[in-house]
């Protein structure tokens, strides 16, 4: 169709990560496998979540979300990735972008906002803990929650309204694995200083605004685990807090590499690389993560796993 004197894309071509057939199917195998057992973590998580009464925490409250988040964004992105190891043509139509751009950016800024919720959770859980659950009612949580959702939406809807509505005219090849916002705005024939000065404000607001809380946060809680006298004490504190800290380092290490930078220094096939970690990793991590690191997530697993050996007995 064609706009003014140029074409109007219709399609994208998503080149990928690699072209050689041999290594084409040796991701295959590896993103396939990391996405399935990123898929059963945070469903066994959510699940586990659910059924065990000494998880009805506000700690695994948010956890749960959080396995849905990473279960949203890797499903918006793994499908496609694998899809295109095994075809010619990778083609993703305009509507399935812009779709598959505004679900990924969704639940990444949620999660952004979900993370610092949850250093806000363990600062109230070490620093105040008689007031804990008065602080951290059902209500209180599932506001924070849906605040989360609800910044996820508007930074999503502003991201995905905002770049498709620029032209492309001159190429419809995306040098990327899928839909993402630097490699369209690089890919566009029109002015995208406003595009990227949308991005970056986003990017700063999620990123820096709310690595900062969580830096607060944990400096508070470090000051407070410091004051306690017993080794058994100060351990049990810290294992409440490493879970998410290691989650929070992996993830915002990774994403504010990605984002907050200028468009000069952007360098494609560098990128798509360090996208790899944290649209497929992750999401694979986390749920690891947090069954590995945690002891009650361990012991409701033992208590689930035994009921279960009990009813195939019976």
């Amino acid at each position: 169709m064609v706009e003014g004197n140029h074409t109007r894309v219709n399609e994208f071509v998503l080149l990928g990560l690699v072209d050689s057939p041999q290594m084409k199917l040796m991701f295959f195998v590896v993103i396939l496998a990391i996405y399935l057992v990123a898929l059963a973590g945070n469903l066994g998580i959510i699940l586990l979540i659910r059924i065990d009464p000494q998880l009805q925490k506000p700690m695994y409250f948010f956890l749960s979300h959080l396995s849905i988040l990473d279960f949203g964004y890797s499903s918006a992105i793994a499908p496609k990735m694998l899809e295109n190891f095994l075809v010619e043509e990778r083609t993703i139509s305009y509507r399935d972008c812009a779709v598959q751009m505004y679900f990924f950016v969704f639940c990444a800024s949620t999660e952004c906002i979900l993370l610092a919720a949850m250093a806000y959770d363990r600062y109230v859980a070490i620093c105040n803990p008689l007031l804990y659950m008065l602080v951290m009612s059902p209500k209180m949580c599932a506001l924070m929650v849906a605040g989360s959702y609800l910044v996820g939406f508007v930074n999503a809807m502003t991201q995905t309204i905002s770049t498709f509505s620029l032209s492309f005219c001159n190429s419809n090849v995306i040098n990327h694995f899928f839909c993402d916002v630097p490699p369209l705005l690089a890919l566009s024939c029109t002015d995208t200083s406003t595009n990227e000065m949308v991005l970056f404000v986003f990017a700063t607001v999620l990123g820096i605004f709310t690595s900062a809380e969580i830096m607060v946060s944990y400096i508070f809680i470090l000051c407070e685990i410091l004051q306690i006298h017993s080794t058994s004490g100060k351990q049990k504190a810290f294992s409440t807090c490493a879970s998410h800290l290691g989650t929070v380092i992996i993830f915002y290490g990774t994403t504010v590499f990605m984002y907050l930078r200028p468009s000069s220094s952007y360098s494609m096939d560098q990128d798509k690389w360090a996208s790899v970690f944290y649209t497929v990793v992750i999401p694979m991590l986390n749920p690891l993560i947090y069954s590995m690191r945690n002891k009650e997530v361990k012991n409701a697993l033992r208590r689930t796993m035994g009921r279960r050996h009990i009813w195939s007995l019976s």
